[in-house]
């Protein structure tokens, strides 16, 4: 005579979805709160000039009162 096996509790037909469940809210809470803030990149640097200076009547301004390059 055979007999059927009795039937599984809530638990062992449930725990591979309570593990899954479980991991994935271990690991968003792991990337979420534990990574830590990316380092602040600098700011690129604006744009150059696009139009020339003015031209001026007086000394050029790399050079000295002795003539020579500072």
């Amino acid at each position: 005579m055979l007999t059927e096996p009795p039937a599984p509790t809530w638990w062992k037909a449930n725990r591979h979805k309570v593990f899954g469940i479980g991991g994935l809210l271990i690991g968003y809470l792991i990337g979420t709160h534990l990574a830590g803030a990316p380092e602040q990149q600098p700011a690129p640097p604006g744009p150059g000039h696009t139009t020339p200076a003015p031209a001026s009547s007086g000394e050029h301004p790399t050079r000295t009162a002795h003539g020579l390059a500072a």
